[in-house]
């Protein structure tokens, strides 16, 4: 969930009121979010340069809230909008009603884009902010929801890149082009000299914070810039804007533009923006639009504010958030989550809401979203609690507790470790070989740690015993779980399968409380011990596996097929894990006893 960051005396002056960290605590889980932690200024910033608490840095002791929001509440990334969602869920507000300056088309300012840039950043939104007003806590709040949506729903400026400008200092119409590096040349923000395009990408290769955008165009024969009508660069997108237009508390007017791989969430970045700071501008809630007009005539008006519609039913909300309500009562709570619904009757009687959408809800996609609004508006701690008499546990969830109970009855710890291991630890380091036939291999690992999904628990276990070391012994471990095993029959390749593992570590190598397990797992699940060719219960057989000491290992038989493998853990596996005792370990297929 992303953190924001405000001042507390900001934040309850926007407010209205001040609470103590108990109301306010209890105010953001009856809305839906969380208080994370209470800092200060100070703090924030010894943690970052990794100072002493004794050094002095200077400033003030401002308290900080943060504050974690759902990862889809764009609007909530800043002060504004978080004052904005909570005065209206206290019923302090009314819901604002966004509109477009009322201009005609030809006097709208106009982005002409090329058709060049479909080669590398395709799309592009604008919109005007007129007479806004800042100070130093609100430009600071402005350029601060840049970088959140940067890296929130932007992917690190990867599908958008935002550019704000002071418009006083530029010109339209705009033109959004794309020209080889050799070919643009400005002077960008921050910077007092002149740089070419290709030049400015090694120059930004030791920047700390620019560097990790460089590769999104790095490589690429042309790069995005905007140009004003006087050939001015007002960015070169998605990496640095020019200083020309570079904006500060004193701008009255900011232009903003949003090249997109994504024009959904261009749309819904610009849309994020402008209702957020319109508040601000001297026609409040008002944002003048921009005409983008391509090369192959295609042309639309941005922003899009209009509020969209969607019919929901009572039943359904009712039925999703586990209560029943009357009608107006649940537009009473949509109203407190700036959703404003209309009621209608059909023709059976059942009462339907067509409940409005503003722009600044962009999270709300389907009826279950709206039934997740009036459950957290009603108060999730006022939902009885209930279990629903749909749903039973799948047999081979409760056979595997099962299993779980009697193995822990036994003696034995539960672990649980990742399904995801390196590809070394899954094979090389068990002394396997991989044989192409059985291993899901991961197509782009993230991290050199999780290449592989496991097809076995033991490299998990043995990694728990070594990390464990110092732990009295004897250690009695298990875990119930999945491992990925390749299937072609299935539509996806693999299939899961569920298993169950235990290892002794100790003195000595304990293969008989192993073996004793074993026993026990098959007792209580009523499987008989048998003589090899009779097939109603199971017996053990030698084996030859290279996880395992030869002549000290076995294979257990089920119904005449093998299930799974017990004995003592070889030497050089041990080694292989850094885990100096001795161990002996089983493994089994659960899937194949239910």
């Amino acid at each position: 969930m992303p953190t924001v960051s405000v001042g507390r005396d900001l934040l309850f002056e926007a407010l209205g009121r001040t609470y103590t960290q108990d109301e306010f605590e209890e105010l953001c889980f009856d809305f839906g979010i969380e208080l994370d932690d209470v800092t200060t200024e100070k703090a924030i910033i010894r943690k970052e340069k990794h100072l002493k608490e004794d050094e002095d840095i200077g400033g003030d002791e401002e308290i900080i809230y943060k504050i974690d929001v759902p990862a889809n509440r764009y609007d909530l990334l800043c002060l504004e909008g978080l004052v904005q969602s909570l005065r209206i869920f206290l019923g302090l507000d009314s819901v604002p009603n966004y509109t477009l300056a009322d201009i005609s088309q030809q006097s709208m300012l106009k982005m002409h884009v090329k058709p060049e840039t479909s080669e590398i950043r395709p799309y592009v939104v604008c919109a005007v902010l007129r007479g806004i007003t800042f100070n130093e806590a609100r430009y600071n709040s402005f350029i601060d929801l840049q970088d959140k949506l940067h890296q929130n729903i932007c992917r690190r400026r990867t599908l958008v890149a935002i550019g704000t400008h002071d418009l006083d200092t530029i010109e339209g119409p705009f033109t959004y082009e794309a020209l080889p590096p050799s070919k643009i040349e400005f002077k960008p923000l921050k910077q007092v000299e002149t740089f070419r395009a290709d030049k400015l990408m090694e120059f930004y290769k030791s920047d700390m914070k620019l560097k990790k955008y460089l590769h999104i165009i790095e490589d690429s024969p042309v790069y995005p810039v905007i140009y004003d009508k006087n050939r001015c660069v007002l960015s070169l997108p998605p990496i640095i804007n020019g200083a020309h237009s570079a904006i500060s508390t004193k701008t009255k007017n900011v232009f903003i533009e949003c090249t997109a791989t994504d024009l959904t969430k261009a749309k819904i970045v610009l849309n994020t923006m402008v209702t957020m700071f319109s508040v601000y501008c001297e026609r409040k809630f008002e944002v003048e639009p921009v005409e983008v007009i391509y090369s192959d005539g295609k042309s639309y008006i941005c922003p899009e504010l209009s509020p969209y519609d969607m019919e929901v039913s009572l039943t359904y909300i009712n039925g999703i958030a586990g209560v029943t309500l009357e009608a107006n009562k649940v537009a009473g709570l949509l109203n407190k989550m700036q959703l404003h619904a209309k009621q209608s009757v059909t023709k059976n009687d059942e009462c339907i809401f067509t409940v409005s959408v503003p722009p600044t809800r962009s999270d709300v996609l389907h009826a279950c979203d709206v039934a997740e609004d009036v459950a957290i508006a009603y108060g999730f701690n006022e939902i009885p609690k209930r279990k629903p008499s749909s749903i039973k546990p799948l047999p081979l969830n409760q056979f595997s507790d099962l299993i779980r109970m009697e193995i822990a009855l036994s003696g034995y710890s539960e672990v649980l470790t990742w399904i995801l291991c390196s590809y070394k630890e899954n094979f090389a380091m068990l002394n396997r070989k991989d044989d192409k036939s059985t291993s899901v291999v991961i197509g782009n690992p993230r991290s050199a740690d999780f290449e592989v999904a496991r097809s076995s628990l033991m490299a998990g276990i043995l990694k728990t015993v070594a990390h464990n070391k110092d732990h009295p012994k004897p250690i009695k471990i298990f875990e119930v779980g999945d491992v990925a095993v390749l299937d072609e029959s299935k539509d996806v390749g693999a299939r899961n399968q569920r298993r169950v593992a235990a290892l002794y570590c100790g003195a000595t190598s304990g293969f008989e409380l192993i073996h004793g397990l074993v026993d026990r797992i098959m007792q209580v699940t009523g499987t008989p011990f048998v003589s090899p060719g009779d097939n109603t219960g199971y017996h053990i057989v030698s084996s030859d596996e290279p996880e395992f000491l030869s002549g000290r290992q076995a294979s257990i038989i089920f119904k005449g097929k093998p299930i799974g493998t017990f004995g003592i853990v070889h030497p050089q596996v041990l080694d292989n894990f850094d885990i100096p005792d001795p161990c002996s370990f089983v493994e089994l297929n659960l899937q194949s006893l239910l």
